[in-house]
């Protein structure tokens, strides 16, 4: 506790002995530590300290801004002890000064800034037209300047990112620059788990792989992330782009007679027929052939000669990024993107995937990855590792899921404050079970009529937090908003983040009380912060449990044959995480106060993990629970 900078809570020297000790050993520790055991400062004071004495830097990665925000916070507390330097990295989308000047740009992946970037500092360097007038100035602008300011403030991304812009540098060539220096990184996961970035990564920081500790915040989200970026898809958007790009450079030639527009037309066409066969609701099993014996049937073809195909269309992508980037653009190319994932889907380890036809507005073949430590056995590399999350049991789903060792140490460490403070009421009359709902016609309106009456009678700010957004859909598509006596906001899917945010805002500084309509697993469950009287109730409509879709049966069968718990990994212990975080929104300090009611009985189911009592009037026992407890 050498560095730690606050007085300790309970809980938190044992803590941060912990984390130190499994430093020293060089081990991988998976830790839940409930809400205001002051996880971040924990793992910073416990593993700078053994990184100092063993020579090692710290990479802390976490899922969204507002965290590693945090991590800036407290090393600037921890740095009142000692000298450290702490360097915050986000994307050029987000900190390219340039790219913030040009919407075509934001939309760039990594690897295609990354490009368009080399070849603007290239022209700079050479004082060629064309160049950066950021990087210009970023060169020739004294490094130990910047350090020195960087030292002294400890920044956060955002704020190096003004100071930079007001003296018109490029804030994303100073952070690299920074971390051959830097004690403390902070990044996305993206910056780890994607190879391309990490190895940038590393050569900026002058180091191997093995003189790295890694901290992953919010672990529980880290086995759905890694098997997104492992997953590839061959949509209908896709498809129609390629088609553009050949209205703009031509059809060329890929195979004897086949050109890129013929491949388009066949892939289409099976789409098609693959969408009529095989979905089901949202998605449908493929067998692992079909796309390839389709292809190989309509061009008359072997699988290796289509590989070739593969590879010259991604050639003449190449050519077509080559020449944007020549021309300061965004070096991309929709060809190159076909022919990167036909190859892959072509020549993948069929034993880690699993090959869909997904429907909805974006139809698409996925080949979609059941195993996430394909992306995350890098860790293993690591001098050492700790994953923490408030919501992460059961702790060996996740250790098995990631792959880490069976010897990685565990433990859970519980939140010190007061659990009366939070009360969670079950409701016995009600369900979001598909069954049920069919079967009683009344169910959802019994369930509405609940909702409408605790936000009409607590006169306090209330999250509603749905399974989904399709159940939030119907709710409102059945007239609720009209019902509800006070103000509604709603996050809605695949909202901007800057209009969540203002949405967030004016629910938290709502006087009379306010409603707020969220999902269970999405941004308000899992990073909103609302302290005090900003959230006093939450509503949860139902169990989150998954989609019998067909990627969640062939998840759930996986996991059976690989760890014989598939229903327990891949159902049980992701929708206790998902109620565990929408509950965990009430009680954010030891001043906080609320009170929490799950419509399904099933919610006694889950009571190991979230002691929760049958109520039939909900509203009373809320009313009497608030009174009881001078609120």
């Amino acid at each position: 506790m050498v560095l730690f900078p606050y007085s300790h809570r309970p809980f938190q020297k044992d803590l941060v002995d912990t984390i130190t000790s499994n430093i020293h050993s060089e081990g991988h520790l998976i830790l839940e530590s409930g809400t205001g055991t002051g996880k971040t400062v924990c793992a910073l004071s416990g593993t700078i300290e053994a990184a100092i004495e063993h020579g090692k830097k710290i990479l802390y990665l976490t899922r969204t801004n507002s965290q590693q925000q945090q991590v800036t916070l407290e090393l600037r507390e921890i740095g009142k002890q000692i000298p450290i330097l702490g360097v915050g990295m986000q994307g050029r989308q987000s900190t390219c000064p340039l790219i913030q000047r040009d919407p075509e740009l934001r939309s760039g992946t990594p690897e295609e800034l990354s490009k368009l970037c080399a070849e603007r500092k290239a022209r700079s360097m050479q004082e060629k037209e064309g160049g950066c007038r950021f990087y210009d100035a970023t060169i020739s602008t004294p490094l130990q300047e910047v350090e020195s300011y960087c030292r002294k403030h400890l920044p956060t991304v955002e704020e190096f990112s003004k100071y930079c812009d007001n003296k018109g540098l490029c804030p994303h060539e100073l952070a690299k620059d920074l971390l051959l220096s830097a004690d403390v990184v902070s990044a996305p996961y993206a910056y780890f788990f994607m190879p391309f970035i990490r190895n940038n990564l590393l050569d900026w920081m002058n180091i191997s792989i093995e003189d790295l500790i890694v901290i992953v915040d919010e672990a529980h989200n880290l086995p759905d992330y890694a098997r997104e970026v492992r997953s590839v898809s061959i949509s209908s958007r896709l498809l129609e782009l390629v088609s553009k790009e050949i209205d703009d450079h031509g059809d060329p030639e890929i195979f004897d007679g086949v050109s890129v527009m013929d491949l388009v037309n066949v892939l289409s066409e099976q789409l098609d027929a693959a969408m009529d066969e095989y979905i089901i609701e949202d998605d449908g099993l493929i067998p692992p052939s079909y796309l390839d014996e389709a292809l190989m049937a309509a061009f008359t073809t072997t699988s290796s000669n289509l590989s070739i195909m593969a590879r010259n269309m991604m050639d003449f992508g190449e050519y077509i990024r080559n020449a944007k980037k020549k021309e300061g653009r965004l070096p991309r190319s929709y060809m190159h993107s076909l022919g990167a994932h036909l190859l892959f889907w072509i020549n993948m380890d069929e034993e880690h995937y699993v090959k869909l036809i997904v429907g909805g507005d974006n139809p698409a073949f996925e080949a979609y990855c059941l195993d996430p430590s394909i992306a995350t056995r890098i860790l293993l590399d690591c001098h050492a590792t700790v994953h923490m999350s408030g919501t992460l049991i059961p702790l060996n789903e996740y250790r098995d899921s990631i792959g880490l060792p069976a010897d990685s140490c565990m433990c859970i460490f519980p939140s010190p404050f007061p659990p009366e403070n939070r009360k969670v009421f079950y409701l016995e009359d009600v369900t979001t079970k598909y069954e049920d709902i069919m079967s009683d016609e009344c169910m959802i309106s019994r369930i509405e009529d609940h909702v409408v009456s605790l936000c009409n009678v607590m006169e306090r700010n209330t999250v509603v937090f749905f399974p989904s957004y399709q159940l939030m859909d119907r709710f409102i598509a059945d007239g609720m908003l009209n019902r509800i006596r006070r103000e509604v906001h709603l996050e809605r899917k695949g909202m901007p983040q800057n209009e969540l945010m203002a949405a967030v805002e004016m629910f938290k500084s709502s006087e009379e009380g306010a409603v707020l309509f969220a999902v269970m697993g999405g941004r308000i469950s899992e990073g909103a912060d609302f302290p005090d009287r900003e959230l006093e109730m939450a509503i949860l409509v139902g169990i989150p449990y998954p989609k019998p879709t067909a990627r969640q049966r062939a998840l759930l069968h996986y996991y059976e044959l690989r760890f014989g718990c598939g229903w327990e990994y891949t159902v049980k212990a992701p929708v206790t995480r998902k109620l565990l975080q929408a509950v965990g929104r009430l009680i954010r300090n030891e001043n906080d106060v609320g009170v929490a009611v799950i419509m399904d009985r099933r919610a006694a189911q889950f009571s190991t993990q979230l002691p929760s009592i049958p109520s039939e009037y909900p509203v009373n026992d809320a009313l009497n629970f608030f009174k009881a407890m001078g609120r």
